[in-house]
């Protein structure tokens, strides 16, 4: 079964060429494409793509706008932002908007097909150690940070307390291979205690585990 992808980008030229280098691999395929946020936010309600392949930067509304809308309004779409610098904070806001990872445009091809069969298999395609050092570059407006006395039992009382352990090494940035070596568990065993604390929390992915941390005190000394 195919990965359905849509294709934001206000400039026509990038758009195809995305689409020829997507429609080369055999289990992808693009079914539509908009040429700036608003027009993407359209698109997915009318198309429910598997991807949304985002430009972090266009006119009437823009990447992190578009995301923002697209998940609020509760799309299982998920979103992979291009953006033309490192390190981005357009591509920040767009992770903390919910997109599932970012990518700069001249990412190889073989390298772009991976990233979206990741992100359409719910994975994240940020490091978190690559998101930590976002989070410590970028100042952060915090709404989300508990009230002084909430502390960080109060805020993960519905984990488990290995729920809790698998929780502290992804907000650290720990690969699955690492936590397991660390817990001493299985992959798999691992892979299990992130998605069920993902559901629990009601995060999209890992990268948004280090967000929701940082941003709600849960990470100690960075």
């Amino acid at each position: 079964m195919s990965i359905r992808i849509l294709l934001a980008d206000d400039q026509a030229l990038l758009r195809t060429g995305f689409r020829m280098i997507l429609q080369a691999q055999p289990d992808l395929e693009v079914v539509g494409e908009a040429v700036d946020g608003a027009d993407a936010v359209r698109q997915v309600a009318r198309l429910a793509p598997d991807v949304v392949l985002m430009d972090v930067r266009m006119p009437v509304m823009d990447g992190v706008q578009a995301t923002a809308a697209i998940v609020s309004g509760g799309s299982s779409s998920r979103v992979l932002v291009l953006t033309t610098f490192d390190l981005d904070e357009y591509a920040f806001a767009a992770l903390r908007a919910g997109a599932s990872g970012f990518l700069l445009k001249d990412v190889p091809p073989a390298e772009l097909a991976g990233a979206i069969r990741a992100v359409a298999a719910g994975d994240a395609v940020v490091s978190p150690r690559i998101t930590r050092t976002l989070l410590d570059r970028i100042p952060l407006h915090t709404p989300g940070r508990p009230d002084a006395g909430s502390g960080p039992g109060a805020i993960l009382a519905a984990l488990t307390d290995r729920e809790r352990e698998v929780f502290g090494e992804v907000a650290r940035g720990l690969s699955n291979a690492e936590i397991a070596g660390r817990l001493v568990l299985s992959e798999a065993t691992v892979k299990t205690h992130i998605t069920r604390l993902l559901a629990k929390l009601r995060l999209r992915d890992r990268v948004h585990v280090v967000i929701f941390a940082y941003e709600n005190g849960l990470l100690g000394d960075r």
